[in-house]
């Protein structure tokens, strides 16, 4: 008996001595993946939900239904929870145009809580960090809003408290033209007031005064550097990349990426090819969106029909042209770059799906992991990108919501 216990004894002994099978860099991103809250900051998938067809909760392939996002992808992609944006084009600065866009945006967040709240097992309407973190306890995907182009706010301010007891939480300040509000840096025309009009101070500081993030992507270099001076809370930046490595007008330049660490704010990683690398040359493509542009004015003041009508012949044309995408390592030399200029805690994902927003690898939503396996292959340890994926939203998330507090 006593020759049995040592025997026992030397077993076990070795067992615990005894190598264990070496995590292989795949097996660490997963287990990575699935530890860290991750969070994209936006998407425009509420344009699908225009369709009636168009079910969240069912499982869509990206190559068929040309669609990024839904609950079932979304859990296949680890991914816990996800801004939906409610888009408004450009349309008429007139009392009439702000009065249309304005409804839209209600419709459109109406359209958000049908359809997350069909599928209550599946997510839940999220308006507070708290809240993203015990959805994703229940194993359930956490939905928030946020509003883009402040269009839907036309000149009036109490708009903004509205929206935000909708649970709206971000509003991104103008699109790819000028509005009320400020210079866009894409806007054809050029610059109309050198950052933000009188209207777009007075935004922004109610902004702060309410608790809604303000979101400085789309706008202007000059648009950004007067929010930063008159804004009392830290920015996001919800899909912006870095100019320096892609030079779009769309993307932060080193010294807008600094200005956004300094208010200590973060710049959300957007994952659209045109903003992460620049295209190959494409006569026929280039020729062929040109004339979109010009047959819907730019995309602006267009009906609901007209612009259901643009964005398909959109996808037409990208489709019949199809352009080489950026890929997953094209993304992370964004993430580096913008970690070497702003510093790690200024940097996020915001992948822009929906709204053009795809590389190669991560197509849709269900390959989100890939961006995390390549994180861990330049070497960022867990704590990184823990941030990367959510913990610096959240930092700047919660900073403005406490701020509110303490002036109410």
């Amino acid at each position: 008996m006593k020759i049995l216990t040592i025997s026992v004894l030397v077993m076990i002994l070795f067992s615990a001595f005894k190598p264990s099978r070496k995590e292989t860099v795949e097996q660490k991103a997963a287990r990575i993946h699935n530890s860290v809250f991750t969070i994209d900051t936006h998407c425009d998938t509420p344009m699908n939900l225009s369709k009636s067809d168009y079910n969240l909760a069912v499982r869509h392939d990206a190559n068929l239904t040309d669609t990024k996002v839904d609950l079932p992808r979304m859990k296949e992609g680890g991914l816990d929870a996800q801004f939906f944006a409610v888009f408004l084009s450009q349309g008429p600065r007139t009392e009439t145009g702000n009065a249309v866009a304005n409804q839209k945006a209600f419709d459109i967040i109406k359209s958000i809580y049908k359809s997350v709240e069909a599928s209550p097992e599946l997510a839940t309407i999220a308006r507070t960090p708290e809240d993203g973190y015990a959805i994703e306890k229940k194993g359930k995907r956490a939905i928030y809003i946020g509003i883009e182009n402040g269009y839907a706010i036309g000149h009036d301010l109490s708009m903004i408290e509205k929206f935000w007891q909708l649970g709206v939480r971000y509003i991104t300040l103008c699109h790819t033209s000028n509005n009320d509000i400020c210079d866009s840096s894409t806007d054809k025309k050029g610059a109309e007031y050198n950052g933000l009009s009188p209207l777009g101070f007075e935004v922004v500081k109610e902004m702060n005064r309410v608790g809604m993030i303000v979101d400085v992507s789309h706008i202007s270099d000059s648009s950004l550097y007067d929010v930063l001076r008159v804004t009392k809370t830290p920015v996001i930046a919800s899909h912006s990349c870095s100019r320096a490595i892609c030079d779009n007008p769309r993307n932060l330049t080193d010294e807008g990426l600094r200005a956004v660490a300094k208010n200590g704010g973060v710049i959300q990683m957007c994952i659209l090819s045109d903003y992460v690398k620049t295209p190959d040359p494409n006569a026929a493509r280039d020729s062929a969106r040109a004339a979109l542009r010009l047959k819907y004015n730019n995309f602006t003041g267009l009906t609901p029909e007209q612009e259901k009508a643009s964005w398909d012949e959109y996808r037409t044309v990208m489709k019949k042209f199809p352009q080489k995408l950026a890929n997953v390592k094209d993304v992370v030399d964004h993430i580096d770059h913008i970690v070497k200029v702003a510093g790690i805690d200024h940097v996020g994902i915001g992948t822009d799906f929906d709204g053009g927003g795809a590389v190669s690898g991560c197509f849709d939503v269900s390959e989100m992991g890939n961006i995390t396996l390549e994180l861990v292959k330049r070497n960022y340890r867990e704590s990184e990108i823990r941030k990367i994926w959510g913990g610096n939203f959240m930092r700047v998330f919660n900073a403005v919501l406490k701020w509110s507090k303490k002036r109410t």
